[in-house]
This record gives C-alpha cells, sequence and structure tokens, in this order.
C-alpha cells in the first residue's frame, strides 16, 4: 500500500518546562522533559512528515497566548509547523471575545480546543456559557477540538447539534475503553455522532487507551474500523499524538496499526485520510 507523497499530522504536541508550566507532567515523569520539533523529527523522518498540527498542552488559561506566541517562534524554524489549536475556556461564554480576537492575530491559529476529558460533570459543555462560548468561535472561523473521554460522548453530541456552525473534531476517536476490551456504547455514539455532518474525528490517541501488556495493534482494529466507517474517508484525520504515545507505543507502530485497518484503501482515500482532511479542516492551504 502507497501512502501519500507526504503526511500531515493532524495532532502534534510540544512543550518546554523550562519555558512554560504544565502541572499534570508533575506526575508523569517519563514526559516531564521537553519534546521539541527537533526531538520529533528524529523519530518521524522515516515516515515523511510534511505538515504538523500543533496542539495546545495543558499548561492552563492563564499561558495560553504564551504558548501560542512560543509555538509561533518554534515554526519560524519548523517550517512544517502549519497550524495551532490554542486552548481557551469557552466556560467564560461570551467575555471569552477578547481572548479569541487576541488569538485571531495569530495568523497559525486555526482552532481551539477546551480539554474536556478531566471534568467530573458529563454535561460540562452544555452549560449555557460553554455553549456561548463555543458559538462565538464563528466570529473567528476557529474549529473546536473535542478532547473527552467515551462516557462524555452523549453530551458531545447534542453540543455538536446546538452548534451546527462549527467544525467539530473529535480527538482520540472519544478515548473509548479498550483497556476494559469495551466497544458498546462506544460504537453507538460514534455512530450518532458521525450523522452530525459539522464533525469531523482524528484516528489518534489509541495506544495509550490500550493496556499495553496485555493488547497489541490487533486489538485496536475495531476501534479504527469503527470509526473509519461512520465518518467515512471525508472526514476522519491521522494524529501521532505524539509525545503522549510514547507511554505506550511508538510513531511507526501506531501509522501501522491505521494503515493495517485500510487494507483495501484507495490511493485517493489514503490521501483525504493521512494529508487533505487535515489541510481542510485545519485551512492549511496543500502543495
Amino acid at each position: 500500500m502507497k501512502l501519500p507523497d507526504y503526511i500531515v499530522d493532524a495532532h502534534v504536541h510540544f512543550w518546554n518546562p523550562q519555558r512554560l508550566i504544565y502541572p499534570w507532567l508533575a506526575s508523569v515523569p517519563a514526559l516531564n522533559h521537553p519534546f521539541l520539533p527537533e526531538d520529533f523529527a528524529s523519530v518521524t523522518k522515516a515516515e515523511n512528515v510534511g505538515k504538523m498540527i500543533f496542539v495546545e498542552c495543558g499548561g492552563g488559561p492563564s499561558q495560553n497566548l504564551d504558548e501560542v506566541k512560543w509555538v509561533t517562534e518554534l515554526a519560524a524554524r519548523e517550517t512544517r509547523l502549519k497550524g495551532i489549536v490554542a486552548h481557551v475556556s469557552l466556560e467564560r461564554g461570551t467575555g471569552v471575545r477578547d481572548e479569541l480576537s487576541a488569538l485571531a492575530k495569530f495568523p497559525l491559529v486555526t482552532g481551539v480546543r477546551r480539554n474536556l476529558q478531566g471534568e467530573t460533570n458529563a454535561d460540562f459543555c452544555l452549560q449555557p456559557d460553554f455553549i456561548a462560548g463555543v458559538h462565538g468561535l464563528a466570529e473567528f472561523d476557529f474549529s473546536f477540538d473535542l478532547c473527552i473521554l467515551h462516557h462524555q460522548l452523549p453530551a458531545a453530541i447534542e453540543l455538536a447539534r446546538r452548534c451546527p456552525e462549527i467544525r467539530f473534531i473529535l480527538d482520540h476517536c472519544g478515548k473509548p475503553a479498550i483497556r476494559d476490551g469495551r466497544l458498546d456504547p462506544w460504537r453507538q455514539h460514534i455512530r450518532e455522532l458521525a450523522a452530525l455532518p459539522n464533525v469531523a474525528c482524528k484516528i489518534s490517541g489509541l495506544v495509550t487507551e490500550a493496556d499495553p501488556a496485555r493488547q497489541g495493534a490487533k486489538d485496536l482494529q475495531p476501534y479504527v474500523k469503527h470509526a473509519l466507517d461512520c465518518f467515512g474517508f471525508d472526514r476522519v484525520l491521522f494524529g501521532g499524538d505524539w509525545p503522549v504515545l510514547t507511554l505506550a507505543g511508538d510513531y511507526s507502530g501506531w501509522l501501522e496499526t491505521v494503515v493495517a485497518a485500510v487494507p483495501c484503501a484507495s490511493g485517493a482515500d489514503l490521501r483525504k485520510l493521512f494529508q487533505t482532511n487535515a489541510e481542510k479542516a485545519y485551512h492549511v492551504q496543500s502543495e
């Protein structure tokens, strides 16, 4: 199977704890050090990643603009870095407009994310102020990355229904319960979410949802295949989730897992999955 001439990785993280503060890294020693573009280049040199989208790294609302400025500096020397998904505390409702306006001044900012996976209230994103904040993205043509756990999918479905003008991108296939070997009710929720035309799905992040001591690539296949079946090749994006990926696997192994899930895909469909869908979703100019 021949992959496109270059891959667009729609989900890459960079951080430097000496530059910005990421409190969560203290509990993950393996990740608690700098991960920079040159490190990414060294582990993906055989994969021909031609473009990448940076996704905010959980540094918190007080430094979201600082993170965007830092990544913009990185992009000056790493020309493959083509887009930024910035953190925004959308629960501030209409009060977040000034922050969105400030982000819009950075040409690389194409979308935002408010990481929801740690919220104990599964309906956190359905609060009126949060919905108002999401509606506010339309003025700046920003997309919204949904980073949630599988049990939060029903609320995400309702949010996408209430905000049909917003481009939603589901991170990590909604983080299914792979460690437990459970497919349901995740399968039905993914089917319902995919029925909404304003939602796309990143085929990413599944390696760290599995148990590396018990499960291998074959255990990820049902989840990858179901997401592909539901969203179709027009609305799926490949993402590496590096360097979080390194907690449970390696980049080449994850790429091979995704390729193995689409053995009969045409060259045109592979180009959508690994290249053009991400360019479209994040407004990155194609070659």
